[in-house]
């Protein structure tokens, strides 16, 4: 990814993950391993019950997240805040990207020329660790981070991050070039690359292998085969090829509304063949394979989008 519209520097998360909040004051005590530097989003999501999980959506406290590397732009600072938006999720809030609220001490400044490389590296285990460069392990990394290369050697990939030169272990990465970005694949290969994270505990705004809410997981296994859609099921749902129910094919987007289908949408699965979807359902729940006839979703059932594309394979 190149990034002409920022000046010689520019802004990238320097965490994990990290959280895009509402407001400042969206972040609880019990938050506390969310919005530090490091950050620990293990220990974060292991000290939520689900109560206090289901209050990041009831009470409107998360948008998204960032996995780290993920340039922004910053906006707006206040105290220990920056306001910013996010060019690699598309939104209708903002034509620049996805805004909302990130600790500055997730935020680091870091030369533009350091990221516009030739080749970059996405992580495509579902977690692979950072390392120094005498194989410390420095930092757990989620699935589809990606990292600019700088080059590479029998065993590890060197790479520039917010920290300086890290490596990364060659068994865990998809190498591919920046400016074409990752090979598009056929639908077959999202529900594949999806079916890895079966049983993924449902995380609201979650965009990362720690946990995923129902777009943030059809936005990543798209982004892992190389098509860029946009954040929210509401502006998915807007763009995309439309797809008659009865020309559904694995990989293609389910959307569900209120209403019997006829209010406001609320959720996004994948059709993955026979009747069935795999999706992130809601809190206190993993991602999973439903069948959809018999349950509220046959019901609810409102439009089909694709993003893939078809190759003589696949047709």
């Amino acid at each position: 990814m190149m990034f002409d519209q920022f000046s010689d520097d520019i802004w990238v998360t320097a965490v994990q993950v990290a959280t895009v909040w509402t407001s400042p004051a969206s972040p609880r005590t019990i938050d506390r391993h969310g919005v530090t530097n490091p950050t620990d989003i293990d220990k974060w999501i292991a000290g939520l019950t689900y109560e206090t999980t289901v209050a990041l959506t009831d009470e409107d406290r998360v948008q998204t997240q960032l996995l780290y590397g993920e340039p922004v732009i910053i906006t707006e600072t206040t105290d220990e805040w920056a306001h910013v938006v996010i060019p690699s999720q598309s939104s209708i809030k903002d034509e620049r990207g996805y805004p909302g609220w990130v600790p500055l001490a997730q935020l680091e400044r870091v030369n533009k020329s350091d990221w516009e490389r030739t080749m970059s590296a996405a992580v495509s285990d579902k977690y692979l660790w950072l390392e120094n460069e005498a194989g410390e392990k420095i930092m757990k990394l989620s699935y589809m981070t990606i990292l600019p290369v700088i080059h590479e050697t029998d065993d590890r990939i060197c790479v520039a991050t917010p920290h300086g030169t890290r490596f990364l272990p060659r068994r865990g990465v998809q190498l591919f070039h920046s400016q074409q970005g990752l090979p598009k694949q056929p639908g077959e290969q999202l529900i594949a690359d999806g079916k890895r994270h079966l049983g993924l505990g449902y995380f609201w705004g979650g965009m990362s292998a720690f946990g995923y809410d129902c777009s943030g997981f059809a936005y990543a296994m798209h982004k892992a085969n190389g098509y860029i859609i946009p954040r929210d099921a509401s502006d998915q749902a807007r763009d995309g090829e439309v797809v008659p129910i009865e020309s559904l094919q694995p990989g293609d987007l389910l959307f569900f509304a209120y209403e019997e289908g006829k209010g406001r949408l609320h959720h996004v699965g994948f059709y993955c063949g026979d009747g069935k979807m795999l999706h992130s359902p809601q809190a206190g729940k993993g991602i999973e394979i439903i069948s959809i006839k018999g349950t509220k979703y046959e019901k609810e059932l409102c439009a089909a989008r694709r993003y893939w594309e078809q190759t003589e394979e696949s047709q």
